[in-house]
């Protein structure tokens, strides 16, 4: 069924906004009551949740981008109109200010101010440009995943993109988490850094996952979507979203 942009602006809000709440008050819960709290795995297995649950709860509705980088790389292989595309960014971005925003109202302001409102940052003594290539690189497999799970209708996880999609975040968090933030996505960085004023090295946040996105997504779209004999390439139209709905109108 065809939905409204309202449906779907609807679903890419909550389940932005969802991912900034738990993701971020996961790390806020870290520092607040130490490591032993939560930890990273705690703080991956928090955000994979996040994503995973709601890419399965409104996948069908807007296909789940939640996330700028996402929804470029879609648009970029043309699986979403420029007006969509625009209307999903500014959504993204307003779900997490607003996911920030609750953080704030519902804990101590010294808890959120203390944990810098878990606002991603470049730990000392690595460069912006290393921290570019780790979003870049932990972005690119996110975005593989989507389109493999989500997007490629002969993907062997359609149905149950948002387990996959959930590990791979959990599995990069793992990896970049103590690094960078292991953000993958500018709206994760956006809310609470707007939130709170935390601003330092905001451009890697936004160069690295787009970037990532944007070759991740070509290449799949090129090389397996639209190979030779595909059904993607012999019966599916550009301009489909994640889940097959019509994203011309």
């Amino acid at each position: 069924m065809e939905r409204t942009m309202a449906e779907r602006l609807t679903a890419e809000f909550v389940g932005t906004f969802t991912l900034i709440f738990i993701g971020a008050g996961s790390i806020i819960a870290m520092q607040t009551f130490g490591v032993g709290a939560v930890g990273i795995i705690g703080i991956a297995i928090a955000h994979g949740l996040a994503i995973g649950t709601m890419v399965t709860a409104v996948g069908h509705v807007s296909g789940a981008h939640f996330n700028p980088a996402i929804t470029i790389g879609a648009w970029i292989t043309q699986k979403i109109k420029s007006s969509a595309a625009v209307a999903y960014i500014v959504t993204q971005l307003a779900g997490g200010t607003a996911g920030a925003l609750m953080l704030r109202a519902s804990l101590p302001k010294r808890v959120v101010e203390t944990a810098a409102y878990g606002v991603p940052a470049v730990i000392t003594g690595l460069s912006n440009g290393q921290a570019v290539l780790i979003e870049f690189i932990l972005t690119f497999f996110l975005v593989w995943v989507v389109f493999a799970s989500a997007i490629d209708p002969e993907g062997a996880f359609n149905k149950v993109a948002g387990l996959a999609i959930g590990f791979v975040i959990t599995m990069d968090i793992l990896m970049g988490g103590f690094f960078t933030g292991a953000a993958m996505n500018p709206a994760r960085h956006f809310g609470p850094a707007l939130v709170g004023g935390k601003w330092n090295g905001w451009w890697v946040y936004w160069v690295g996952p787009v970037a990532g996105a944007i070759v991740a997504a070509a290449l799949y779209d090129g090389l397996i979507i639209k190979r030779p004999g595909s059904v993607a390439a012999d019966e599916v139209p550009h301009g489909v979203g994640a889940h097959g709905e019509d994203t011309t109108a």
